[in-house]
């Protein structure tokens, strides 16, 4: 083997009307923000200021809601690293007494300390049920460009903002963002290698197999409606699907090994190293485990496919030169080139959903380094330097984030980074190691 590593629940939303495309209240007429430039978006940070909300019955229930609605909105966005988040300590607003409408702001007081977005909610809980109205101000024009209303049950109020911070960033930047998209990965704490996952933050992660031995390389399908892996629990490395709505497990064991799968983006079909006819070759299943054609046929070992965004290209690595490297085949023509010259071993191919760029893992001066470089073989990039062994990188489904495990505080754990580098942080905490990442490409909003 080449490299050493050889539910989602179906969100149903009970009870909860978010009432965002039926009360929206944009500016009529507006042009859409212009600071956040999409190609090279984490140059400048914006900055915004996220003041608490005002609250509309004065309750004590009411304000404790409604801060920790304001710190989540807060966080969600600072957590994209399109924004710098202002101190409420500076603001010249008191978000009780002070009005929260386009008429009623003082825009120089947001301007005088840096804030050039402005974000203003109105928030009431009565009986266990919420609603919220939150608005988007551009402080220089001095006027909204966006708003939305929202009302649901207390439970289901995380939701709410995060809908609207798919909002925000649509408008910015063309794309939702990643606010609905979840993470899967292995630790190890139940004292087996489990797959887990989590929400986009790293918020309420949940075990999804108990198969009390070594589950590997997680993979989600386009509608995350299943889960791919590999799982030793019959004594070899086979090939499992899951089914999340119905937490049904679908073993696909072929002869020898059977690893790194890689569902096809938007079908029921995936590739997936297999070893039955003696070497590591990638070949093509239907999503319940028939083969329908090989896929890689040189010889040597060819593992870690990832897909374009089309799915008209695979990326996979291959020890056909000598070393494991990063090698792109085109699924019409069938050619074959390899991308990566740089050090002699490059593994954990990750193609960015926007098209343009892979991200792996390069060991380099005896550590593993997370590398973009893009689709014709150019301008490498180093991302991780000096900090433990960093690893398995994988795309948040807009392309502007990076998830990957890393050593650098000890045990393996999982961290986020922007697509340029920027930002590194760890994800969450949990006990025993995490590794193999994979993000989400679907909205569980949806």
């Amino acid at each position: 083997m080449i490299y050493r590593c050889l539910q989602s629940i179906a969100f149903t939303l009970i009870g909860c009307v978010l009432m965002a495309s039926g009360s929206s209240f944009a500016q009529s007429g507006s042009d859409p923000y212009d600071y956040i430039d999409i190609s090279k978006p984490f140059l400048r940070k914006i900055p915004l200021a996220i003041p608490l909300f005002k609250n509309e019955t004065g309750t004590a229930e009411e304000a404790r809601l409604s801060a920790s609605s304001a710190d989540l909105l807060s966080a969600s966005l600072e957590f994209t690293g399109y924004f710098k988040i202002l101190d409420r300590q500076a603001f010249l607003f008191d978000p009780q007494s002070d009005g929260i409408l386009t008429p009623q702001i003082n825009f120089a007081n947001w301007t005088v300390i840096g804030a050039e977005l402005l974000i203003t909610g109105l928030y009431k809980e009565t009986n266990g049920k919420i609603a919220m109205e939150l608005r988007l101000f551009d402080t220089f024009k001095g006027r909204r460009i966006l708003g939305k209303k929202y009302s649901g049950q207390m439970g289901d109020q995380r939701r709410i903002i995060h809908r609207f911070c798919s909002e925000v960033i649509q408008y910015l930047t063309g794309s939702r963002g990643i606010f609905a998209s979840k993470i899967a990965f292995v630790s190890n704490g139940s004292g087996n290698k489990e797959i887990y996952s989590c929400e986009f933050d790293g918020y309420n992660a949940q075990q999804l197999t108990r198969n009390h031995s070594i589950t590997l390389n997680p993979a989600w399908s386009s509608n995350g409606q299943y889960l791919a892996y590999t799982s030793y629990k019959q004594g070899k490395p086979d090939l499992f699907i899951k089914d999340l709505a119905e937490m049904q497990e679908t073993s696909v064991a072929k002869k020898g090994l059977n690893i790194t799968p890689a569902w096809v983006p938007g079908k029921f079909e995936l590739a997936a190293t297999l070893s039955f006819s003696g070497d590591q070759e990638i070949y093509l299943l239907t999503g319940s485990g028939k083969i329908i054609k090989r896929l890689t046929k040189m010889q040597g070992s060819d593992l870690s496919p990832s897909w374009s965004p089309d799915g008209k290209k695979l990326a996979f690595v291959s020890n056909r030169s000598g070393n494991p490297q990063v090698y792109i085949q085109d699924m019409v023509s069938g050619k074959v080139r390899r991308i990566t010259y740089e050090g002699n071993y490059n593994t954990q191919p990750s193609w960015s959903p926007r098209g343009d760029k892979i991200a792996y893992a390069s060991f380099v001066n005896n550590q593993h380094n997370i590398s973009v470089i893009d689709v014709e073989g150019r301008q490498p990039l180093q991302l991780t330097f000096e900090s433990g062994d960093n690893e398995a990188p994988s795309w948040s489904p807009d392309g502007t984030l990076i998830v990957f495990s890393s050593t650098r505080e000890g045990p393996s754990r999982i961290y986020v980074m922007t697509a340029s580098g920027t930002d590194q942080r760890r994800l969450l905490v949990l006990n025993g190691e995490q590794t193999n990442p994979k993000w989400s490409m679907n909205d569980f909003n949806n």
